[in-house]
């Protein structure tokens, strides 16, 4: 699929608010819901880095395959061209800041 600036008609969040927006880099806080998620995707030159402020959070990434679960103050960056799933791990809602940079922001949905 081909690379999309803005991907917030992709999929459902309970709340989402961007905090920050400069020239290659933003900071966007998601509230996800206990069965919603951020599908798979990549991005070709930013990173995201997750920082979880309540509830938690598990991404699935690829290339290599590795699962990683987050609670309140923990963080983890997901390097550019790397693909991911996130999704709601607990039985409550699950916010989260999501730091992207350095660079021009782009979304690449992945089937």
């Amino acid at each position: 699929m081909e690379a999309v600036k803005d991907s917030s008609h992709l999929y459902e969040v309970e709340r989402r608010a961007r905090h920050a927006e400069r020239p290659g880099f933003r900071i966007n806080e998601l509230q996800i819901g206990p069965r919603q998620q951020v599908p798979w995707h990549y991005h070709n030159n930013t990173q995201d880095t997750f920082y979880v402020l309540e509830g938690r959070v598990r991404l699935f990434l690829r290339d290599p395959k590795e699962e990683v679960v987050l609670t309140p103050g923990q963080t983890y960056t997901v390097p550019p061209k790397r693909p991911h799933l996130v999704v709601n791990g607990g039985q409550g809602s699950a916010v989260f800041l999501v730091l992207q940079g350095i660079g021009e922001y782009d979304y690449v949905p992945l089937t």
